[in-house]
């Protein structure tokens, strides 16, 4: 999978490689230089910097010393805990940093065949939807000889230290890295959806019951593969890296290593009083200065639990910067936590398999209100409906759904400075069963996210079955910019985007006839329907021109609520519209009435309460319910 990984600016790894071993040289990367250009987009460096190569640094130089752990990796002098912590939390997992480390043991320097090093590594991220494969030379910046950017614990172990550099390329420059957020890093490692979650909402450090609940996604994110981190918010510029009384440092990104239920007790006790702690591990980048509250590592709560337990959790008596502490001090302490989960799409799994839509957008300007696609958020209403526009389906009665969108990053340069994002979010709406157009007016919101200058937004809802927009904007009207939109849902929801505002004219138009009306029917209810033991298991369709729109069955009930839209196009307007209801039933459904709907030209969302009647052409008579319908028409075909 990962060698197909595209190459960053059409750098070829293996060429590269080959011509630097044919001719006897080191790789020199010309796309990101030993030059202050690959440091700075603005300012003056501080002290004077070297370029050095591993084998100036030290004796013996290695990729990995004694494999590759969370401990190994130590912030340098840039604000970048939070790429640092992604690392960490990366390092804990083999099938994900052989992702993210392709070809390691290839990577590896060999002593042995001296001949064979080329100065040359090349490390794949997901970036935009698609993984790239980023090729770096190793001359690393320094001071007094010492790393001044990510360094291991050994200082012949080089690993983060490269990895750093080329996502520092992918970025600009080392400066762009100051100051970053944690879940872009984890999305780039693995081309998972990231979630942020803020620990100060809903009082989680007394309602033990949201508490356990938000523990068990946290327990289920990390026990599929998923990489978390957490954070503590810095208000002002003084609490940046302020240190708390308990240990813990403020702006600072924290990686969580484990997260498990703790078993209390000795020996069988242990087994048969079975009570246990929901706990959660964490480390500093810093590789040092650590939680001293309940739980920290000297803390006489250890003496609780038996020492093959504390052996299988890895507990450790050291300054390394890695703790334990309760999930409740967690939410007490921490006001934020970012779960990336690896959204499983593999039929062959045993876990949650997920559908995934993936569609490329963007949001352009253009003077004609037709195709301008840059129309800010619903404060905006006159332009609102000019941002792009997607459909999906929700197939299911109910169905949990997970959106994402991302913006595409902006590269920092040195002229322009550090790329900024948009303010972005999106809106989805409850729409018509078998809209194929752009939408032009408001229907039911079902839902919408937050609105932030952040690379992705996420969302996680439960909607019933039924079609939606999604329409995501830019905050404020004119911003432009590429995005990318992923829709996770449990049946395949059939995503696209919706292009056209009206049906397309063409040469069968003359013949055939061009639409005159649109018209919206939206059937809300019915009551007093024909009785039957159980109630009727009853269902709408809507008729127009030969096109159908049909509800979901409404079980056990003689007032049941439809809550079905459908949107028509209509060429025939003397025909009416018709709106059937059904009882269905196992052999063969059975007819319960219809109403005729004769619209006016521009008919502005009456609502009709219609007495059911059969289906005699002659005199039809009544029977027994009666149906509630709201109508919209009008001649403008972009009115809905």
């Amino acid at each position: 999978m990962f060698s197909c990984a595209k190459a960053y600016e059409d750098q070829n790894y293996s060429a590269l490689k080959r011509a630097c071993l044919r001719k006897k040289v080191l790789f020199e990367d010309p796309l990101f230089p030993a030059t202050d250009d690959s440091l700075y987009y603005k300012g003056t460096p501080g002290p004077t910097v070297r370029w050095k190569r591993p084998k100036d640094i030290c004796d013996d130089p290695r990729l990995f010393v004694d494999g590759i752990s969370s401990h190994d990796l130590h912030q340098g002098q840039v604000g970048n805990c939070w790429f640092v912590a992604a690392c960490s939390s990366l390092a804990s997992r083999e099938s994900l940093w052989q992702k993210v480390i392709p070809d390691w043991k290839e990577q590896e320097w060999n002593p042995e065949k001296p001949d064979s090093y080329a100065g040359i590594f090349h490390f794949n991220f997901w970036r935009f939807g698609e993984w790239v494969d980023v090729i770096v030379d190793d001359r690393l910046p320094t001071v007094n000889n010492q790393l001044i950017y990510c360094h291991s614990n050994s200082k012949n172990e080089f690993w983060c230290a490269l990895v750093e550099k080329a996502y520092a390329k992918l970025a600009g420059c080392y400066q762009a890295l100051d100051g970053g957020n944690t879940a872009d890093a984890l999305v780039d490692f693995t081309g998972g959806v990231s979630e942020p979650i803020d620990l100060t909402e809903g009082d989680l450090a007394t309602d033990e019951a949201k508490r356990n609940q938000l523990f068990e996604r946290v327990l289920k994110v990390h026990s599929r593969g998923g990489l978390i981190s957490a954070s503590i918010k810095a208000v002002t510029a003084a609490d940046m890296e302020a240190r708390l009384a308990c240990g813990l440092v403020k702006g600072h990104a924290y990686a969580v290593t484990d997260v498990r239920k703790v078993r209390l007790g000795h020996g069988l006790l242990a087994f048969f009083k079975s009570e246990k702690l929901d706990m959660i591990r964490l480390r500093n980048p810093w590789g040092e200065r650590e939680w001293t509250g309940p739980w920290s590592d000297t803390s006489e709560e250890w003496q609780k639990v038996s020492k093959s337990e504390r052996e299988k959790m890895g507990v450790t008596v050291q300054d390394d910067g890695e703790f334990w502490m309760t999930f409740e001090d967690m939410c007490r302490y921490f006001t934020d936590i970012i779960k990336c989960r690896l959204i499983n799409t593999s039929y062959l799994s045993i876990h949650k398999t997920w559908e995934e839509a993936r569609l490329h957008g963007a949001w352009t300007r253009h003077e004609d209100p037709q195709q301008n696609r840059s129309g800010g958020c619903i404060n905006h209403k006159d332009t609102f409906f000019q941002n792009p526009q997607y459909v999906f389906e929700v197939k299911k009665p109910e169905d949990e759904v997970l959106i994402s969108i991302q913006q595409r990053p902006k590269r920092s340069t040195r002229r322009e400075g550090k790329g900024e994002n948009l303010a972005i979010g999106f809106d989805i709406y409850k729409v018509e069963e078998n809209r194929q157009y752009r939408m032009h007016s408001l229907q039911h919101k079902a839902a919408s996210s937050i609105y932030i200058n952040s690379r992705s937004v996420f969302l996680r809802t439960e909607l019933p079955e039924g079609r939606y927009v999604i329409i995501p904007t830019t905050f404020e009207p004119g911003h432009t910019g590429e995005f990318l939109l992923r829709v996770f849902t449990d049946v395949p929801s059939n995503c696209r985007e919706l292009r056209l505002d009206e049906p397309p004219r063409t040469c069968w138009s003359s013949l055939c006839g061009y639409p005159q009306q649109v018209a919206q029917v939206h059937v809300l209810g019915a009551a007093g329907l024909k009785d039957s033991p159980t109630g009727a298991n009853s269902y709408v369709i809507i008729k127009c021109e030969g096109e159908k729109v049909r509800s979901a069955v409404q079980r056990g009930t003689s007032t049941p609520e439809y809550n079905v839209k459908g949107i028509f196009y209509r060429k025939k307007l003397a025909q009416p519209i018709t709106v059937q209801v059904w009882n269905h039933r196992v052999l063969k459904d059975e007819f319960l009435g219809q109403v005729h709907l004769k619209t006016a030209p521009d008919d502005l969302q009456d609502l009709h309460t219609l007495h059911l009647q059969d289906r005699s052409s002659r005199q039809p008579s009544d029977l027994p319910g009666i149906v509630a319908v709201r109508v919209l028409c009008s001649a403008s075909l972009t009115a809905v």
